[in-house]
C-alpha cells in the first residue's frame, strides 16, 4: 500500500529486507509494528502522516530505527476500511493509529486487544469508541477535535462576508453517524441569523455533481461544507466545483482553501495527528488505552484563499485578513 513511498518521506530504511544482514533483519523484526489506518489516498495526507511520525519522534519512537508502520489507505472508500483493519489484526500490530471516525469503529469492529488510538471529529462516548473521556475504558483512546461545534462560527464568518445571500446551503454527508446533529446545529445556527438554510446530501464522490447543479434552484447564495472526514478527502474537487459555479464557501478543511476555495476554519488536524502520534508511542511504552484521557486538539487555523475572494468578487476586510493564520494570494 505505497508504504515504502511513506517510509522514504520520513528517511525510512531504503534497502528491502533481503539485503539488510541477518543480524539487522532480527532486529527490525524485533521492533514493535504500528497500524495506520487511513480514510483518505497517500497522496491526500501525506502532510498529517508527517505530523503522526513527528508525534511518535517526540515520544521516541522513529520509523525504520526503532518502529515499524503499516500504511493502510482506503482512498476515500468507507467500505475498504474493514477488510483493511481486519489485514492489520492479522498481522498482529502493536497498536493501531486509526485516521477518523469510521476508520476508528472499522478497527474497534476488528478487535477488542490491540490498542486504538484515533482522530476523531465526533463525540467518541456517543460513537460507542470510549465508556467515558477521562477513563476510556477498554482499547480505545484518542484525540477529538472541535469541527463540528465550529459549523455555526463558520457560517457566522460566511454570513459577514456575504451578507446580501439569504439562502445558505449546508452540505451534509448522511452516512456520518453526527450528521442529523451537524444539519440541526447548522439549521438553527441560521434560524438565529434570520437566514434560510438549505440542507444538500453527499455521501460519495458521484453525488457532487447533482449537489452543485441544485444549488441554484434553492436560490442559495452561499455553501457550508459540513465537518466531515470523507469531504475533507475530497476537498480538491469541492473547492474546483465552488469555484466553477462561483460559489463562496467555507469548511473545516484546510486543503480546501489551499486548493482554491475560498476559506477554512477548523481545527489544526496536523496538530491532531501529532497528539494522536505521542499516545501511540506512550502505550508502546507500556501505558494502556484506559490511562490516557480523550484528549481534544484546540489549535485552530483560519485560511482565507484572496485569489478566489477576488475572482468572486468578494472584499475580504482588513480586520478578517490580520485574524487569518494563513492568506493565500
Amino acid at each position: 500500500m505505497r508504504r515504502r513511498e511513506v517510509i522514504a518521506l520520513f528517511g525510512g530504511a531504503a534497502a528491502s529486507s533481503l539485503q539488510r544482514p541477518l543480524a539487522a533483519r532480527a532486529q527490525l523484526s524485533a521492533m514493535p509494528v504500528i497500524g495506520f489506518l487511513n480514510l483518505a489516498s497517500h497522496e491526500q495526507d501525506q502532510g498529517r502522516a508527517h505530523a503522526f511520525g513527528q508525534g511518535l519522534g517526540e515520544a521516541g519512537y522513529f520509523e525504520g530505527k526503532n518502529a515499524l508502520i503499516e500504511y493502510r489507505w482506503a482512498d476515500g472508500q468507507h467500505e475498504r476500511l474493514q477488510a483493511l483493519a481486519n489485514d492489520l489484526v492479522k498481522r498482529k500490530v502493536s497498536v493501531i493509529a486509526a485516521g477518523s471516525d469510521s476508520a476508528a469503529l472499522a478497527a474497534k469492529s476488528a478487535t477488542e486487544t490491540i490498542p486504538i488510538v484515533f482522530s476523531g471529529g465526533n463525540d467518541p462516548v456517543k460513537l460507542g469508541l470510549v465508556a467515558g473521556l477521562n477513563r476510556p475504558g477498554a482499547n480505545v483512546t484518542g484525540v477529538v477535535n472541535l469541527n463540528v461545534e465550529l459549523d455555526p462560527k463558520r457560517l457566522e464568518l460566511l454570513h459577514g462576508l456575504i451578507p446580501e445571500a439569504k439562502v445558505i446551503a449546508l452540505l451534509v454527508n448522511p452516512t456520518n453517524p453526527s450528521a442529523e446533529t451537524i444539519s440541526r446545529v447548522l439549521q438553527a445556527a441560521a434560524q438565529n441569523l434570520g437566514l434560510e438554510s438549505r440542507i444538500m446530501h453527499a455521501s460519495a464522490e458521484r453525488d457532487f455533481d447533482m449537489v452543485f447543479a441544485s444549488l441554484q434552484s434553492v436560490r442559495a447564495g452561499a455553501l457550508i461544507i459540513g465537518a466531515d472526514a470523507f469531504f475533507s478527502t475530497q476537498s480538491e474537487q469541492l473547492a474546483a466545483l465552488t469555484v466553477r459555479h462561483g460559489m463562496p464557501a467555507v469548511s473545516s478543511a484546510r486543503e480546501f482553501a489551499a486548493a482554491g476555495g475560498l476559506m477554512s476554519y477548523g481545527t489544526d488536524v496536523r496538530d491532531q495527528y501529532r497528539l494522536v502520534g505521542g499516545y501511540v508511542g506512550r502505550i508502546l511504552k507500556g501505558e494502556t488505552p484506559n490511562d490516557l484521557p480523550v484528549q481534544q486538539a484546540t489549535k485552530l487555523e483560519l485560511v482565507i484563499n484572496l485569489k478566489t475572494a477576488k475572482a468572486l468578487g468578494l472584499t475580504i476586510p482588513q480586520s478578517l485578513l490580520l485574524r487569518a493564520d494563513e492568506v493565500i494570494q
